[in-house]
């Protein structure tokens, strides 16, 4: 049986060139970057290539970068780092309903110290609307938090808009930009951000390296505190093979960005019209159009996303309900019910997120299978009126 992967936006393979890049910094090149004598100095050149390959995807400079285990931390260093360095200007921050974990943990966290928060709503597509950042900024907001991208239903922030606003205001713009970095152009510049997130995982490159963007004269306090490392902005040996994958990564990803989209659009199109076409009953969840090329989040009335998960993937499809972050919760989505849908069809959700090797034959297979799994599970359901 031949096995379909269609969970890129949980997590993508390492691509065999990054691993490639990547081997000799375990064994051969072993030296600690911050070392002086020659293996260290060895570490250090590649550390510094690969931060110059990542400025050069995102349109920075090299010395805006600091490596980070991941996406996660990059969004701890940029809301805990903005608001202890700017304690004296102000203590409110305002991000939205439907942030990453990532984000929504430390906001709570935060409040419990003392910060405001303010979480703003977002329309039934999962837009934030710029006018509601505008009226919810008071002379103590210090940052505004709002993802590029959602990592479920794929809606595209009008960040553009945002910045302008919160440039206006003199506040600082964060933004996760975890699912587009190398799915579609990220130009901070463009963008108008003052910190990024991204994580090499998802966009084929290691597991447990990412990095934070902090534009230049962004006063930033250390979230990880010791060594000098990452000019004392995130102490820690650096994790030099993944720093390597990350760069390697970021490069390929550059050359490749248009032919990712170009490749990925009609396939996500043709999904959606075919699910809405062969299965009644069922709701596309997102933006219709300003969405990542490869994301497809829909709700199907009267059975369980668990449900039609474990039958995908008997048929050799892996899929997913949801954010893998939260998968081994029972809870609904907390942003399908932002968007306005009740738990029975938050419940009800799948996700479906392409990468560089799907092909039209694994659409095909989706679209012939996915119908009669609907069918099958709707018969078993007690809520279908059959």
């Amino acid at each position: 049986m031949k096995r379909i992967y269609l969970d890129n936006a949980a997590t993508t393979p390492t691509l065999p060139s990054v691993l490639k890049e990547m081997l000799p910094y375990f064994s051969e090149r072993y030296g600690n970057p911050s070392s002086l004598h020659s293996f260290g100095q060895e570490a250090r050149a590649a550390v510094e290539a690969a931060r110059a390959r990542l400025a050069g995807l995102i349109n920075c400079q090299p010395a805006e970068i600091i490596f980070t285990s991941g996406g996660t931390e990059s969004d701890n260093a940029a809301l805990f780092g903005v608001l202890y360095a700017n304690k004296s200007k102000g203590d409110h921050i305002i991000t939205s309903k439907i942030e990453h974990h990532a984000v929504l943990e430390p906001c709570q966290w935060l409040e419990k110290q003392g910060f405001k928060v303010t979480y703003l709503d977002v329309d039934k597509y999962g837009l934030v609307d710029p006018a509601a950042v505008k009226a919810a900024i008071t002379d103590k907001t210090v940052l505004v938090s709002i993802m590029h991208a959602n990592n479920e239903i794929g809606t595209i922030q009008p960040i553009e808009q945002i910045s302008t606003i919160t440039k206006e205001a003199g506040v600082l713009l964060h933004t996760d930009a975890v699912q587009t970095v190398g799915q579609i152009e990220v130009d901070v510049d463009k963008l108008g951000v003052d910190l990024l997130s991204l994580s090499a995982h998802k966009f084929y490159g290691p597991k447990g390296v990412g990095a934070l963007y902090v534009r230049k004269g962004t006063r930033l306090e250390p979230y990880i505190r010791g060594g000098g490392q990452e000019k004392r902005r995130r102490a820690s040996t650096e994790n030099v093979p993944g720093i390597i994958g990350l760069g390697k990564a970021a490069e390929i990803a550059k050359a490749e960005i248009n032919e990712r989209v170009a490749h990925l659009l009609p396939l996500r199109d043709r999904l959606i019209k075919g699910i809405l076409d062969n299965i009644p009953e069922v709701i596309l969840n997102g933006h219709p159009v300003q969405r990542l090329p490869k994301n497809v989040n829909v709700s199907v009335k009267y059975i369980e996303g668990e449900a039609m998960l474990l039958k995908l993937d008997l048929e050799g499809i892996a899929a997913s309900t949801g954010s893998a972050c939260s998968s081994g919760t029972l809870d609904p989505s907390h942003v399908l019910l932002a968007i306005g849908l009740t738990h029975e069809l938050a419940h009800g959700s799948i996700r479906f997120s392409l990468g560089r090797t799907n092909t039209d034959k694994d659409i095909d297979h989706v679209l012939e299978v996915f119908p009669k799994i609907v069918k099958k599970l709707r018969q078993m359901s007690p809520l279908y009126k059959k």
